[in-house]
């Protein structure tokens, strides 16, 4: 094989080796992206378990309102009363406002519901994640006996 020839055999090489290199570099990247949205789900997630809890939590600190149904509150529904400078509302209105508030602001499209059976009341937390290119509702129940 002439001279000219093994120059160009290593050149092709090169190129070669520099196409498996950025193919390797971009398949690195859409990892670290996937990566990244799996992150920004899970803490979604763990905040949408705590928030349940919060109210769980609320509901135990007012038990007799619980039990007697004050908390009950579905998925959609509009607040009998919103805390004002005054703060002329009762304190369960007082909980399930904050507890909303805390849902809106720490979850994309956060809302709540507390739905009661007996002693038993399900929690319901919903929330989007359409940001990072998941389902439009995402939910979390939580089942607990107060």
């Amino acid at each position: 094989m002439s001279r000219c020839m093994q120059q160009g055999a290593s050149l092709i090489e090169v190129l070669v080796a520099v196409v498996i290199f950025s193919l390797a570099i971009l398949g690195l990247a859409a990892m670290q992206l996937n990566a990244l949205k799996a992150n920004q789900s899970a803490s979604v997630r763990s905040h949408a378990v705590f928030l349940a809890y919060e109210i769980a939590d609320r509901m135990r600190a007012g038990r007799g309102d619980a039990q007697a149904g004050l908390y009950d509150l579905a998925l959609d529904a509009e607040l009998a009363c919103v805390p004002s400078a005054e703060d002329d509302c009762l304190p369960f209105q007082r909980d399930q406002a904050q507890w909303r508030a805390n849902l809106a602001s720490q979850l994309p499209d956060g809302t709540g519901g507390v739905a009661r059976d007996g002693q038993r009341f399900t929690i319901t937390v919903q929330w989007t994640e359409e940001r990072v290119g998941g389902s439009p509702a995402q939910q979390f129940s939580f089942v607990t006996q107060i």
